[in-house]
């Protein structure tokens, strides 16, 4: 799904993002771009991967967050600063501060992933567990500004912070200088109203998409009520763009910049990150793939060259097997079933041989034998296979019922 917005001048110019280039010199890395075969061969048209989760902290976030740090006067830097983050912000807040010697709070929610909260602590960050969500621990991090001084640092709503992440515009432009479609995962805002400002700019013929999880898109809503619109329970495996409502600051620059706004659905992220590590050898976060996720859903609906913009790479390791196995399953390379066999010996051994000769490779056996929904000469076997794709999950299934197995599910 799509949405056309356009709007009212905006706040930035480019000279602020070029000072930003220029304060982030030997600070950030100017992150490599990458080609895509396969996604070049799906578009019809050259598609590169502009890589910020191989930035240092694993994602675009250091660039606003020393940018803004960058800015404070010496006794708001004596103060200290404070910010709410489940992990990306919280460690280029982190790494920021340490870099300008500044003492830095972070309050992250209770069940952020434990690498994002090591990390953050390893950085230098006073890192505090409140709440069970990112709203929760924002509130505790604004009471913390209140009663301490300490500058509270938004993660996308504030000028410095964009002008930052502009800066990844400012380098496509450098790496790519043919591009004509720019593809930017959106949250609150802050990454593509940056890379609007710097791209439109130089190259106003560009064309700049916007990508958010279809469970948490505040920004349809919101452009088309012309103000910021905070929706309810944003849900998305995404947690990187999961933001309930977008900023003043960037949402005044998207409005007047963004040229179209995507939703990508969950399947489509789980299919985009298995795609990411299986064929350009990149770990990328789910808010990090949703542009590949939207060329995925729709890859004849942009015009080449395209840059996609990978904004972040942190993912926890036990978040990323279960969405392997879902991303898997999306593109039919994951099958379970479940299949009746008489208790006899040597029946299970003969189904998996028959799987054998089908090509199935088989992931986990569970033997079910006390059931009462089970006949007494009855078992129940759970498989999870391994498969080719749709066409074979559909020819396992088929020569299983033809070789006389009741196939449940």
């Amino acid at each position: 799904m799509s949405f056309h917005v356009a709007g009212p001048a905006h706040p930035l110019i480019l000279d602020d993002v070029r000072g930003a280039q220029k304060m982030l010199s030997g600070v950030a890395k100017l992150t490599p771009m990458e080609g895509s075969r396969y996604l070049s061969d799906l578009v019809g048209a050259p598609v590169h991967l502009k890589c910020e989760n191989l930035q240092r902290t694993g994602s675009f976030k250091l660039r606003g967050a020393y940018v803004r740090i960058s800015g404070l006067r010496p006794e708001e830097r004596a103060a200290g600063v404070v910010a709410a983050s489940a992990g990306n912000h919280a460690q280029g807040v982190a790494l920021a501060s340490a870099l300008l010697g500044v003492r830095s709070t972070v309050f992250m929610p209770v069940g952020a992933p434990l690498p994002k909260v090591a990390a953050t602590r390893e950085y230098g960050a006073d890192v505090r567990l409140r709440g069970q969500v990112v709203d929760e621990s924002l509130a505790a991090a604004r009471d913390y500004a209140r009663d301490t001084g300490a500058v509270f640092i938004h993660p996308f709503d504030h000028p410095d912070i964009i002008a930052g992440q502009g800066t990844v515009g400012l380098e496509i432009l450098e790496q790519c200088p043919e591009v004509r479609t720019i593809i930017v995962g959106m949250g609150g805002g802050g990454l593509a109203a940056g890379i609007a400002v710097a791209v439109k700019a130089l190259r106003p013929d560009v064309r700049i998409i916007g990508v958010q999880a279809e469970g948490a898109a505040a920004y349809p809503p919101s452009l088309e009520a012309g103000r910021p619109v905070a929706i309810e329970a944003p849900a998305t495996m995404a947690d990187g763009i999961k933001v309930g409502c977008p900023g003043e600051v960037p949402f005044a620059i998207v409005e007047e910049l963004v040229d179209e706004v995507r939703t990508v659905s969950e399947g489509a992220l789980s299919s985009a990150l298995l795609l990411c590590l299986e064929r350009a050898k990149l770990v990328v976060e789910p808010a990090g793939v949703s542009t590949v996720a939207a060329l995925l859903s729709e890859p004849r609906s942009v015009h080449g060259p395209v840059v996609a913009v990978l904004s972040g790479g942190n993912v926890d390791p036990l978040l990323m097997q279960r969405i392997l196995r879902h991303g898997m399953a999306a593109a039919g390379r994951y099958l379970s079933l479940r299949l009746r066999l008489a208790d006899r010996p040597g029946a299970l051994a003969t189904l998996l041989s028959v799987l054998s000769t089908l090509d199935a490779n088989v992931l986990d056996v569970a033997h079910v034998r006390t059931d009462p929904r089970l006949g007494l000469t009855e078992v129940e076997v759970e498989l999870q296979l391994e498969t080719k794709g749709r066409e074979h999950c559909a020819e396992v299934e088929r020569a299983l019922r033809d070789g006389g197995y009741r196939v449940m599910s």
